[in-house]
């Protein structure tokens, strides 16, 4: 698969997300996935950790998340991609930027998802 390719399944995975279909979401990562929020002392490991942790999603982001923009990066390296996320919340109402490593295996699913925030400005806008 091309990093076109892997742009495309987080594009649909995002799709998912905004949907609230989490078993979609949880179907384009692979089994032994791990997603990290840097600054974070919490590693979520495993596809069926991090479909259960998304029943719970509302309490891990800030009152009031949006999502304003979303732009992909395809890496240097075969199957990574950087997602920049422009996003708002009730705290931080002129936003903000994230950003988001994603690294995908030969089958194009996801193995690591490592955001990276302002830790501090994180904790603010709770």
């Amino acid at each position: 698969m091309s990093n076109a390719d892997y742009i495309d399944t987080l594009k649909a995975a995002w799709d998912a997300l905004g949907r609230g279909d989490w078993d979609s979401l949880a179907a384009f990562y692979s089994a032994d996935m791990i997603f990290v929020i840097p600054g974070q002392n919490d590693v979520l490991r495993g596809r069926s950790a991090f479909r259960s942790a998304l029943e719970n999603i509302s309490e891990a982001l800030p009152p009031g998340f949006e999502i304003s923009d979303l732009r992909y990066f395809a890496g240097e390296s075969a199957g990574e991609v950087v997602n920049v996320v422009e996003w708002t919340s009730a705290k931080l109402p002129d936003g903000t930027q994230s950003a988001i490593l994603w690294k995908f295996n030969a089958a194009g699913e996801i193995i690591e998802e490592r955001w990276y925030v302002d830790t501090e400005q994180w904790r603010s806008a709770f």
